[in-house]
């Protein structure tokens, strides 16, 4: 498996088929982006942490089943309707959420112990969403069929992804020290939507990932 032939592919497939998965995601992303901003200025300058995590359990897991049902659509030839991703993303929202709140505690905690406890969960759990949309199996079995998957395959993942993962995390941190709460609210959405719809990219690598990894030898 080589990285950059990953990469390569993956950055082949979000260009050619960028207009479907804005229109299949974007909404979502700019409703997310807006609940923040609510959830901001009802809590205040005291908010912590956990409220971001709170809207993101909202809409995170709904867009992206979705953009996990459109990549496996389209892997297999299929042209699938945005409203039917949807609404099989919004069936599969509460085990979703479920788990996308273990994994987070799971990996929060682990950058808490020194960062790389966390760093190697993230990579053990990378494919747990994919294996609970597509196997349709519980968060808990999704969970540990990702740790078996990634077995063996540890340092080919993380390059891969930090690959990705640094150009976009460098993008989102000058974008929050050049506009700061001092800018207009529209320009906030704005900046926020455009990093959390860049987010979906590495969700496309992983898949390519996946996929490669779920053939038979």
């Amino acid at each position: 498996m080589n990285p950059l032939i990953v990469l390569r592919d993956s950055f082949y497939f979000f260009r050619i088929n960028l207009w479907a998965i804005l229109r299949l995601c974007l909404p979502l992303v700019v409703c997310e982006a807006l609940a923040r901003e609510l959830v901001a200025r009802a809590s205040g300058p005291d908010a912590t942490v956990m409220y971001d995590v709170a809207v993101g359990l909202l809409f995170y897991p709904l867009y992206t089943a979705a953009l996990i049902l459109f990549l496996d659509a389209r892997t297999d030839g299929y042209e699938p309707q945005g409203r039917h991703l949807l609404g099989k993303a919004l069936h599969l929202w509460p085990r979703f959420a479920l788990m996308a709140a273990l994994s987070t505690l799971l990996i929060m905690f682990g950058m808490w112990l020194f960062v790389l406890p966390g760093l190697y969960l993230m990579i053990k759990l990378s494919f747990s969403e994919y294996l609970l949309v597509l196997r349709n199996i519980t968060p808990l079995q999704a969970m540990r069929e990702s740790f078996d998957m990634t077995k063996g395959k540890f340092w080919p993942i993380l390059f891969t992804l930090l690959a990705i993962m640094i150009p976009l995390w460098l993008l989102d941190g000058l974008s929050a020290m050049a506009w700061t709460d001092t800018q207009p609210t529209l320009v906030r959405l704005l900046v926020d939507s455009v990093n959390s719809f860049l987010q979906l990219l590495p969700s496309v690598v992983l898949f390519r990932l996946f996929m490669l990894m779920s053939k038979p030898d």
